[in-house]
């Protein structure tokens, strides 16, 4: 006996052995029952889920003879023997990829002229009609719109969008849906139990997701998975002949993340790319896992799940394990490794780092593990040099510790910050030289930029001459750097603590003060407006300088800067001139041609 593949040997013959189309199906019996047709249907959906095979019942009901009382044909008058015989003369079948011309469709206009010889109509099913090109759906239009009243079109397609709009109002317009995973598993069951093939309903579940909703392809790897394994289609093998990865492996990577075991997870990880499998297909696995666990938390999205019966049980007890808050940030990790996975040139380490990621979600934010990047750097850092010093009330322990709220120092002397804090009166007013600290930051740098964000050092600008005390500020030694960070720093304090000062903080940004004879600092402005502005604060700036430069000597010059003379700018005349006495020549071109200028 000759083998006939499942998908055409269980094709469907009647209204009710379509599957998944219930809604669709009724409303095509009930035009057939009250005899009110459209002169033209167009079935569109995905591939696999029955346009075709509903669109030939259809045309095979609509002539039948004696239809019963439920829209279907009977089967037994001469019309339906002649369609399941494949003899009818009133249905035609054309395939528009390999006939999309115009010539193909005025042949097929030129039939529908001729009446039926049996039955009512003449009815024409044209498959993959968006193949037909623009010049073919304009001399298809008219008989479109106003056909013959005995002829019926029915049209197929995938790609109803790449239909032109003309057309598709002319139509009767039906969506076929993808088959869900609950009706290709039981119909797959129906299938195996007629062939007597033995089934794991786990194993159908995984031919079922790998058909994507298209029942065809369903039956096509049912067909390859049953001569794999012999007429006991399992799981196992189900999973070696498909080569898909296991849904176990997602069981497992949850229940490791959810104790912070990344250890277990980067071998699993490893054992799974070893066996071929991809890291983007991986995340894009587990992804779906987690959005599966995530709707089996709550009763009413259970439904969502288009698993089996035993899946959603398992389902079901991860997620009483897995928190919320856990499903959401795993998701979102996994959605923005998925976004860059493309992009990334080491795919297997962005797939890597999003696994440690998520299996840190539920540790503590106190906890110390590999990878956390630590919450207060500054705080980190203020606890290694606390540790390298020995423990003591005396000042020499906050003079070690002014650095790091200023983690870009040049000179310790001269960027460490005098503490608000005030002096006792047992100690001596002046402040003791600070001692350099075992923990070396002097290689870290500093950069305008980096200074600018820098807010741990700030000192209220409006109140400096406050916080400057007796004795506070000596005849310490300072250079041209010092000065520019000291300046910098200020105007940084002056835009942050006092709005008014805004402006001129803006302005004095970009200046440049230098060092004229030491300790004499001068700063030359654009203008006298500048001038008056800077000279209505110039104690405060002095003070400050004063204070930050440990030097009270200091003195502080502001000068306006010349203006140079404007240059005017020549009419093309005047050029001619200039240009004229310093060539003459070009005078005399001018003379010779007769020219003028433009």
């Amino acid at each position: 006996m000759e083998y006939i593949v499942s998908a055409r040997k269980y094709r469907p013959t009647t209204f009710d052995t379509v599957v998944g189309q219930a809604a669709l199906t009724t409303t095509l019996k009930n035009a057939v029952k009250s005899g009110k047709l459209a002169h033209a249907y167009l079935f569109c959906g995905p591939r696999g889920v029955g346009k075709t095979t509903c669109a030939r019942i259809f045309a095979k009901a609509i002539n039948c003879q004696n239809p019963t009382a439920e829209g279907e044909a009977c089967n037994e008058c001469e019309s339906c023997q002649s369609f399941n015989e494949q003899r009818s003369l009133n249905i035609f079948e054309l395939d528009a990829a390999s006939n999309n011309s115009v010539e193909h469709i005025k042949t097929l206009m030129e039939q529908t002229r001729i009446p039926p010889q049996l039955g009512r109509y003449k009815v024409f099913i044209i498959d993959e009609v968006h193949m037909l090109s623009t010049a073919a759906f304009n001399a298809f239009l008219k008989t479109l719109e106003e056909p013959p009243a005995h002829v019926i079109f029915i049209l197929a397609t995938t790609e109803k969008h790449k239909i032109l709009p003309t057309i598709l109002s002319r139509c009767q317009i039906y969506d076929f849906e993808r088959m869900t995973v609950r009706n290709t598993i039981d119909h797959l069951k129906t299938v195996a139990e007629k062939e007597g093939i033995q089934y794991e309903e786990q194993a159908l579940a995984v031919i079922a997701e790998k058909a994507d909703g298209g029942m065809r392809d369903a039956l096509s790897i049912f067909d390859q998975a049953t001569s794999f394994c012999q007429g006991n289609i399992t799981y196992d093998k189900v999973i070696e002949d498909l080569n898909v990865l296991d849904a176990e492996n997602y069981f497992k990577i949850i229940d490791l993340s959810i104790i912070n075991n990344v250890s277990d997870i980067m071998v699993l990880l490893n054992s799974i790319i070893n066996k071929g499998f991809d890291g983007g297909l991986l995340i894009q696995g587990l992804a779906k896992h987690v959005r599966n666990v995530l709707m089996a938390k709550d009763p009413q999205t259970l439904p969502l799940l288009e698993v089996s019966d035993q899946q959603r049980e398992r389902y079901q007890e991860q997620a009483k394990k897995c928190e919320t808050r856990f499903l959401y940030q795993a998701l979102k990790l996994m959605n923005q490794c998925d976004i860059n996975y493309r992009q990334s040139s080491n795919k297997r380490l962005l797939v890597e780092l999003t696994l440690i990621e998520v299996a840190q979600i539920t540790q503590p934010d106190d906890g110390a593990s590999a990878g956390r990047r630590p919450k207060r750097l500054k705080s980190l850092f203020k606890h290694l040099i606390q540790q390298s010093q020995p423990k003591s009330a005396t000042p020499q322990v906050v003079a070690a510790e002014a650095p790091v709220s200023q983690p870009y120092p040049k000179n310790q002397n001269t960027l460490s910050t005098p503490s608000p804090q005030k002096t006792p009166t047992d100690q001596p007013a002046k402040a003791p030289k600070p001692t350099v600290s075992t923990t070396s930051m002097k290689n870290i740098g500093f950069s305008w930029t980096k200074l600018r964000q820098d807010r741990s050092s700030k000192v209220n600008f409006s109140d400096s001459l406050a916080e400057m005390k007796d004795g506070q500020a000596n005849d310490q030694k300072f250079s041209q750097e010092d000065l520019e960070l000291q300046w910098m720093s200020m105007c940084n304090r002056m835009s942050d603590n006092q709005p008014q000062l805004i402006g001129i903080a803006t302005r004095m940004k970009n200046m440049n003060p230098v060092i004229t004879e030491f300790p004499q600092i001068e700063v030359t402005v654009e203008n006298e407006l500048i001038k008056q502005d800077m000279e209505a604060i110039y104690k405060s700036i002095l003070k400050t300088l004063q204070l930050h430069l440990r030097n009270n000597q200091i003195t502080f010059t502001i000068l306006v800067s010349d203006q140079k003379e404007q240059t005017r700018i020549l009419s093309r005349r005047e050029q001619f001139e200039e240009m004229s006495k310093i060539n003459p020549a070009v005078a005399k071109l001018q003379q010779a041609f007769d020219l003028e200028l433009a």
